[in-house]
């Protein structure tokens, strides 16, 4: 028999967050150890990566995930584990024709090829153990576009479909692969919009709720895809947007 109170704890499961650091990542460490899960907090920035560990009795990995054998090495220090999640993006906003060369290969290669290559690195573990969750932070940008945000939109539309083939390579091994999308969140990501009252207040306005998310509020759907309560979902994209991508434009006409 289900026991629909246990649905959602991790107790016994080692969780990997890369991206610990800050934002959703750090909010998203400290939800898994908060539900019983074991994390271990990677990041670039390891004093940030050890504040985490040190907030949710985890443990402090430094991870440059650009660095292809950096993230060989992490796949054979931490195996096995039961659940990964990487959060870490960059975006350089700049209309299509005013990106360099070198701006759009710094975008795509943290947003998809590291994404690539992690997915490379510790799904063959969980495939092998016969068990695991992904989750790979997409964005509400996979579906919908600004100008400036052409190279950002398409690594995270990119991310989804990597993700989806994932699921359907790895689920016959017992690994589900999710993505999670999230719209408008106070992250150190979004600071040049929060920084500008007109645009913070236009994005704010665009989602159903009215406002910015907080990156807490992302955490709950990270227990969730890590969670038993998700044993049958794979190949999802999950979207918390506060109803962005549900709302038609800003206008309130009568009625």
């Amino acid at each position: 028999m289900t026991s629909y109170a246990d649905l959602f704890r991790l107790d016994g499961r080692r969780a990997l967050v890369i991206g610990a650091g800050s934002g959703i990542g750090r909010e998203s460490a400290q939800a898994l150890a908060a539900h019983g899960a074991e994390v271990i907090c990677a990041d670039l920035d390891l004093p940030a990566a050890e504040y985490t560990a040190g907030q949710s009795h985890g443990l402090a990995y430094e991870l440059d995930v650009l660095d292809p054998d950096a993230v060989t090495g992490a796949a054979a220090d931490l195996d096995p584990l039961d659940v990964l999640v990487f959060t870490a993006a960059t975006n350089v906003r700049k209309r299509l024709l005013d990106y360099t060369e070198d701006e759009f290969d710094r975008v795509v290669g943290l947003n998809l090829a590291a994404s690539f290559r992690l997915l490379r690195a510790f799904g063959g573990g969980m495939s092998e153990r016969g068990r695991g969750s992904i989750i790979g932070f997409a964005s509400i940008r996979a579906f919908t576009v600004e100008p400036g945000q052409g190279v950002y939109s398409a690594t995270k539309s990119g991310l989804v479909q990597l993700l989806r083939t994932a699921a359907a390579e790895l689920g016959p091994q017992g690994v589900r692969v999710n993505a999670i999308a999230p719209g408008v969140v106070e992250t150190p990501l979004t600071a040049q919009i929060k920084a500008d009252p007109a645009w913070y207040d236009a994005y704010a306005a665009k989602s159903a709720l009215g406002r910015w998310a907080q990156p807490g509020e992302i955490a709950g759907a990270v227990v969730y895809l890590a969670s038993d309560a998700a044993s049958f979902v794979t190949g999802s994209c999950l979207l918390v947007d506060g109803g962005w991508t549900a709302v038609d434009g800003r206008f309130d006409p009568p009625t």
